[in-house]
């Protein structure tokens, strides 16, 4: 028993190093989603630049829709907004924005500056509809399909590979769905 005892520390740090070794092998922008395959919750809130209009999922219902989490207060949103303003000029998707937990005023002089690739921002200072979401901060960016339905959830920043690798053919997809009435 005694030696069993001795050896205890060295199972230990064993065990750990093989919990450590596979978090290596992960892909943190592969962060599992509850929502894919289900509706787009449902939210009230007003758009960015007029806090008098209120838009709710009902408002992105029958196109392929893209959805970007975004706030000034993140950096990583700044290196992602130009391929944002590329992805507006798709016909094939509707970009929209969601401005999450971010001080109005200081959101619309970010568009402003940075141009305004969005049909328009869903204002969520609270967070509320990220917390539905599931988000874990920004960017991070949905696909819904015609339907409504969530059909992926992307963590991080979109560029030209990105953009490729993970949406291009997902939005073929959609759009071969869409044409077959499914």
């Amino acid at each position: 028993m005694n030696k069993l005892i001795r050896f205890l520390p060295l199972i230990l740090v064993i065990a750990l190093g093989v919990v450590l070794y596979r978090g290596l092998s992960l892909n943190p922008q592969e962060m599992p989603s509850a929502l894919v395959g289900n509706s787009m919750p449902t939210f009230n809130l007003s758009t960015l630049n007029n806090a008098d209009k209120r838009v709710t999922q009902a408002d992105l219902l029958g196109d392929i829709v893209l959805i970007n989490v975004w706030a000034t207060w993140c950096p990583t949103c700044k290196y992602e907004h130009p391929y944002l303003v590329d992805v507006a000029k798709n016909p094939k998707v509707k970009l929209y924005g969601l401005n999450y937990k971010d001080d109005r005023v200081a959101g619309q002089q970010w568009l402003v500056d940075y141009e305004d690739p969005y049909i328009f921002s869903i204002f969520d200072e609270e967070g509320t509809l990220g917390l539905d979401l599931g988000v874990y901060g920004a960017p991070e960016t949905f696909v819904i399909d015609h339907h409504g339905v969530i059909r992926k959830r992307f963590a991080g920043a979109i560029d030209t590979r990105v953009w490729r690798s993970e949406f291009e053919p997902l939005i073929e997809q959609l759009i071969v769905e869409k044409q077959q009435g499914k």
